[in-house]
């Protein structure tokens, strides 16, 4: 009997996901346990083996395509079988859903037609023209595009998806018609000045979940930030010194860093919380989460126990984690649990920012980079290396002395690195 394979849900946060590849085809026989498909969630592209077993009769969603939870991925079923039935039902199904859930709508009174003179073609603007869905008849884009132009389908729809007028293009198919490469390798010259152009890409799952939970953040949690600015020239010799004492690993300024937040935030177990409504969680345990920076936006895996762990140990986690992130192939266990999160665009050239918390993270720790700049010591202004660092706290959890307290343990720390050495051995 033909059995329904519906969209998994691969994270916690996941509420749709597009098939980045399938590994069988229609007809093919799946095993348990086999490997059915690639699912992109909103935070890596996972593998995802079927639980079922039969002949593959029917896809649901293509490659490329997205699709909510729940929905049919595709049937499993015997050879032959007809899965008509199911799919009408399926159907439905939804249809009945979706009827009470339908507000009629009120009935709009139909516009009175009103007479627009035609403009002419030469008073129409190179500028793609927006449709407008009335009475009213203006010419579009697309429209006059069809005019004069010799293009194929395909290409007189890619121009208008990219807002290009095809005048402006040079045709390379049969007689000069404009095909689909010449729209893709369409570039503008310098002689056509203010031709408006764009493209419309699709918004990703990734980046509609950092959309959906940074606006949340954002505008539910009542947001205070604290700025404190670090001497780094003990941290840039110790740094220096465990370089050379250490062999092939190195360690990194993020590192430091790191390590530095774990410790304070032991010192500072109100900073390690998290907000969860009814009741605020003080999490003895330190997890803290990395902000790493991806093609499509931003994933946070976690070094779990980072208290517990050694510079040289942090550091090879972070690369082994980020690399991980940037190829999709992080699991939930290694972006779930953070307690903390720390955003470092130092290496970017950034001086100073303040971050979104992250949640259900009390408090979130951005990170610039380090500038040399003129510092007064023992009474003389003298060449110094500074690091501003900021605190995003969640004012629900974290009052303006407990992060405060915080951020100086910090600085404490990075400033006289032989007191955070002398925690965890290299």
């Amino acid at each position: 009997m033909a059995e329904i394979v519906r969209m998994p849900k691969l994270s916690d946060t996941m509420t749709e996901g597009v098939v980045a590849e399938w590994h069988k085809k229609v007809g093919d026989t799946i095993e348990s346990g086999e490997l059915l498909a690639e699912i992109e969630t909103d935070k890596a592209t996972m593998e995802f083996e079927s639980f079922q077993e039969g002949v593959l009769l029917h896809i649901g969603v293509e490659k490329g395509q997205t699709a909510p939870i729940d929905s049919i991925l595709a049937i499993l079923g015997e050879k032959g079988e007809d899965v008509a039935d199911l799919l009408k039902k399926e159907k439905a199904s939804e249809a009945d859903v979706l009827e009470t859930e339908v507000v009629k709508p009120t009935p709009t009174p139909t516009p009175t037609p009103v007479e627009v003179k035609q403009p002419s073609l030469s008073s129409i603007s190179k500028e793609p023209v927006q449709k407008i869905s009335s009475n009213k008849s203006f010419p579009t884009l697309d429209s006059l595009n069809s005019l004069e132009t010799k293009a194929s389908p395909l290409a007189k729809k890619l121009a208008q998806e990219r807002g290009i007028n095809l005048k402006f293009i040079n045709g390379t198919g049969t007689d000069g018609r404009i095909v689909k490469r010449d729209i893709d390798n369409f570039q503008l010259s310098t002689s056509i000045k203010g031709q408006e152009s764009f493209v419309d890409e699709p918004v990703s799952q990734m980046r509609k979940v950092i959309a959906q939970r940074l606006a949340e953040s954002k505008f539910s949690a009542p947001h205070f930030y604290l700025t404190v600015s670090i001497n780094m020239d003990n941290a840039i010799e110790s740094r220096k010194a465990i370089n050379n004492a250490i062999n092939p690993s190195k360690i990194s300024f993020n590192d430091l860093v790191v390590k530095a937040a774990a410790v304070s935030l032991k010192d500072h177990p109100k900073v390690n919380a998290s907000w969860f409504g009814d009741f605020i969680r003080y999490n003895d345990h330190v997890h803290i989460g990395v902000a790493v920076a991806v093609d499509e936006g931003l994933l946070v895996p976690v070094i779990r126990f980072t208290n517990e762990k050694s510079l040289t140990q942090i550091g090879q986690e972070v690369k082994s984690l980020a690399q991980k992130a940037k190829d999709k192939k992080l699991q939930p266990e290694e972006w779930e649990g953070n307690t903390f999160t720390i955003s470092n665009l130092g290496m970017f050239g950034i001086d100073e920012f303040t971050a979104i918390v992250n949640p259900p993270d009390a408090c979130i720790l951005a990170i610039g980079g380090i500038q040399q700049v003129p510092v007064v010591k023992n009474g003389e202004i003298v060449p110094g290396n500074i690091m501003k660092v900021t605190l995003s706290c969640d004012h629900r959890v974290v009052d303006g002395a407990v992060g405060s307290a915080f951020l100086n343990s910090f600085k404490n720390y990075l400033e006289n690195p032989v007191l955070l050495l002398g925690k965890e051995a290299i």
